[in-house]
Formats: C-alpha cells, sequence, structure tokens
C-alpha cells in the first residue's frame, strides 16, 4: 500500500496494492513526510502540530515526538528515526535522531533547506536533499546512530531558467540506485553519485516518490496535485525490511 498526504486540506490518502484509492477519516496535521516502521506503523512529519505521530494498522495514533518541526523522515530497521528541519533556504537546517526510547538528539546542522532524506539498502548511510542547491548529501551511520563524514553525493541537473535543482523526496531501490525528485523530473543516481538517467516531470514540480506494489516494483511520485504511477525492472529496498547490500559500484 501507498500513503500520500493533501497537505493544505491536512487529509491522507492509500493505494491498495491493486490501485484502489481511499481517503482514511483521520485528521493528517498537515503531515508531510511519511516511513513505515519495522513494527508496521507508519510514521508522519505533523507539520500542523509539530509532532512525529506513529499510526497502527487501526489508524491509532501515538505521539513519538513533540515539539519538531519536520519536513520529511525516515525509520531504520533498529528503530531509530531520522528527521529534517528546515528552516527556509537562508537559515540553516537542522537533523535529528529520535532513538526507539524517544530521546531527541540533534546529530548535523547547516545544510540549506534540508529536505528528503532516506537510508542507503544496507541502512549504513543516509542521503538527504538540499533543495537549495544542486547537490544530494551522505552521511556515515554510526553504531550509536549518529552521523559522521558528512559529504557531498551527487550533483543534479537543473533547468537553464534555475538557480537550483530542488531536490526534495529520495528513495533507493535494491541495486544501490537513488531514485531523487526534482524540478526536471526524477534524477535517477548511481551508487557513485553519478545521474544515469532522467525521468521527465509529467507537468509541474515532483515533490515526493516512493515503490509500491505488490513487488515494490511500481514507482508512485507526487505531482502538483496528481499522483502517478510507473512500472519498472527493479525493487525499492524498504527501509523497515533487513537491510540488503548491493553489489559493488562499476566504472
Amino acid at each position: 500500500e501507498v500513503f500520500y498526504q493533501d497537505i493544505p486540506n491536512s487529509k491522507t490518502y492509500k493505494i491498495s496494492t491493486d490501485g484502489k484509492l481511499s481517503t482514511l477519516a483521520i485528521d493528517a496535521k498537515k503531515a508531510s513526510g511519511t516511513s513505515f516502521g519495522p513494527d508496521g506503523k507508519r510514521y508522519v512529519a505533523a507539520g500542523g502540530t509539530n509532532q512525529i505521530i506513529s499510526y497502527d494498522a487501526n489508524e491509532k495514533e501515538t505521539m513519538v515526538a513533540d515539539n519538531i518541526a519536520g519536513n520529511d523522515l525516515v525509520v531504520a530497521k533498529n528503530g531509530n528515526i531520522y528527521v529534517t528541519v528546515p528552516d527556509g533556504t537562508q537559515n540553516p537546517s537542522k537533523i535529528y535522531l529520535i532513538r526507539p526510547n524517544g530521546e531527541k538528539k540533534l546529530v548535523d546542522e547547516g545544510l540549506k533547506f534540508a529536505n528528503g532524506i532516506t537510508l542507503t539498502p544496507d541502512q549504513t548511510q543516509l542521503y538527504i536533499t538540499e533543495s537549495a542547491s544542486h547537490w544530494v548529501w551522505i552521511y556515515k551511520i554510526e553504531p550509536d546512530g549518529t552521523l559522521s563524514y558528512k559529504q557531498c553525493y551527487g550533483w543534479l541537473h537543473s533547468p537553464d531558467n534555475a538557480d537550483n535543482a530542488w531536490p526534495d523526496g529520495l528513495r533507493c531501490d535494491t541495486a544501490g540506485r537513488v531514485y531523487v525528485t526534482s524540478r526536471l523530473g526524477i534524477q535517477i543516481l548511481d551508487q557513485l553519485g553519478r545521474v544515469n538517467a532522467i525521468l521527465p516531470s509529467p507537468g509541474g514540480q515532483i515533490s515526493n516518490c516512493c515503490f509500491g506494489g505488490a513487488n515494490f516494483d511500481t514507482l508512485y511520485i507526487s505531482c502538483v496535485d496528481k499522483v502517478y504511477r510507473r512500472k519498472l525492472k527493479v525493487r525499492g529496498a524498504n527501509t523497515f525490511e533487513a537491510p540488503v547490500k548491493p553489489a559493488k559500484p562499476r566504472l
């Protein structure tokens, strides 16, 4: 199943594996980022209340963390949650780690509008998009969940009339490719950070993407007020599943 948010109207929609659309009878609290945890719960960054909230299979709501104006988040297999907290394009963004016991820890700051966030397929590193630039950044995840070795990972293309690529949501497949939403469309990077292909936008800024379908081989994207899907010959890497080690990158 795929979940996505209508932020202005604070609604949550669900697309089942057979393609049927339904609206959940909950107040989405202007949520933006969504990620499933190893416990089967759906975690969201609720912008309307500045909270991280989880929902179980019956949509029972639990507050995970408070006083955090999150934009996007990802939940690792070990239960650690990483959250991007931007503050405009001029002020430094913050990245928080929320441990399974509820402890909240600042693990990085400085990016210009930190936005999308996901883990590498083996969950040893973390990707974050810097929207007010052309860059996707990468961090090493230390055993205690903190971040180190921050560096630029991939440079993204942009339209001729734009100052930045405005990368937003991103996901990985099990082969280690990274799918990044941007002004131009979905830019697909290899493990070395090189853009190998661009799937053009169907019309407007693409804000997020995820893999869904019965075999997680269908790419779903949110584009302005529409959601599109495209069948691919790859499988998405789910952060709630056991980590997988892709083959070593080739030149």
